[in-house]
């Protein structure tokens, strides 16, 4: 039947005559013809195949190599209280979840309380433990963060683990409730003044641990002690972005120092580059275009929120961190952040004016965290305005980039 279909072709395209076509004597002429014909349609399609399945391969090697795996760490945190920010959605959701698999009593701070409510009644239900908690936390308002510490402080008996996981990203030139940057505000100035009243109870807690979730944008961040909120030059929200995250790297560092000796530890860890709310101020989220074509393939090179919660959980519970602060992580692996993020001078007056900013220093709080004595060994090391209206903020989610 072959046979036959194929001298058929061959009447068509080349004119052999019917008798010819179907007598035996030109059945393996005819086998040639067709197998030629085949070969030469097939292969213009081989090399297109080949380098979609080259760049695919690539790409899924590739993914797989930067995501750096789940926590190897099995600790549990039975016993242990966690606080962590931005915990309705992305990382701050899949690391309570994971944490409240582990046996911890979570405590999730979050701006929406509706989200967070459902998020936290479906990470009760999906580890079956009771202790999840949802509380009120907006950190783009002063306010706010005081009323959530004082809470903590009054309903806790303890604090393990604080994550500093909320953050923003991007965004337009929003002001929080007091004036300030909004990624400013709420990735770094937010995060800085919750963990200096969670101090006292951290402390009381010890061996206990903070985290604060950093980026790899901070080495191309600066620190303009002259307009830190953007109030004299031209807002640029990538540097903003920027700015905030290598404010938290310095903050990371500088508290480290001035914690040595209360078994209190602190590290910043960039998780990788996550697909979460984080970026839906980016221009990959904003044409038609980059959505439509580009996601796509950006999607086959960054992590599911779950993996990007896999080095905050490392961080959280993995008994090799034990002792171990003022580092940064690039998702579990430790890294030497940027020089500038090295500068323990451009530390001591971030957290000086960051203090003013926030009133800690009025109330005489900062040194409680006991700061170290002129030429101290540096952070990384081993050891237990005027204000604004406030225009409506974005959701507060995990960072990713």
């Amino acid at each position: 039947m072959t046979v036959k279909l194929c001298a058929r072709n061959l009447v068509l395209q080349h004119r052999i005559p019917v008798k010819s076509a179907v007598e035996p004597a030109s059945t393996h002429f005819d086998v040639i013809v067709c197998r030629q014909h085949y070969s030469g349609a097939m292969s213009k399609y081989i090399l297109p195949v080949s380098v979609f399945g080259t760049v695919f391969g690539g790409a899924v090697l590739l993914k797989n190599h930067v995501t750096g795996g789940r926590c190897p760490s099995k600790a549990t945190v039975t016993g242990k209280t966690v606080v962590i920010t931005g915990a309705n959605t992305g990382i701050g959701k899949e690391t309570a979840q994971e944490l409240a698999k582990r046996g911890g009593r979570i405590i999730m701070g979050c701006r929406d309380m509706e989200k967070c409510e459902a998020a936290a009644k479906e990470i009760r239900g999906k580890t079956l433990n009771p202790h999840v908690y949802a509380r009120h936390l907006d950190l783009a308002s002063m306010k706010s963060i005081r009323e959530f510490a004082e809470s903590v402080k009054k309903e806790e008996q303890r604090v393990d683990v604080l994550v500093n996981n909320a953050g923003v990203m991007r965004c337009p030139a929003w002001r929080t409730e007091d004036g300030f940057d909004m990624q400013f505000g709420v990735n770094y100035l937010g995060h800085f003044l919750l963990t200096n009243l969670l101090l006292d109870k951290l402390k009381e807690s010890a061996p206990s641990r903070v985290i604060n979730l950093a980026s790899l944008a901070h080495i191309v961040g600066k620190i303009d002690f002259e307009d830190l909120n953007w109030e004299k030059k031209k807002f640029d929200t990538k540097q903003a972005y920027c700015q905030s995250k290598l404010a938290n790297v310095l903050f990371t560092r500088e508290l480290a120092k001035r914690l040595q000796g209360t078994g209190v530890t602190v590290n910043a860890v960039h998780p990788g580059v996550v697909a979460t709310e984080l970026g839906r101020h980016t221009g990959l989220h904003q044409s038609q275009f980059s959505s439509s074509v580009l996601s796509p393939f950006f999607s086959l090179l960054v992590k599911n929120p779950e993996l990007g919660a896999q080095p905050s959980i490392y961080l959280a519970v993995s008994e090799e961190m034990e002792g171990v602060t003022g580092r940064y992580y690039d998702v579990m692996t430790e890294k030497e952040p940027a020089p500038l993020a090295l500068d323990e001078e451009v530390a001591r007056k971030l957290w000086e004016v960051s203090s003013r900013l926030v009133g800690l220093e009025e109330e005489g709080q900062t040194g409680k965290s006991n700061p170290p004595a002129e030429g101290q060994c540096k952070a990384a090391q081993t050891d237990p305005v005027q204000k604004h209206g406030r225009s409506p903020g974005p959701a507060v989610s995990a960072v990713g980039l």
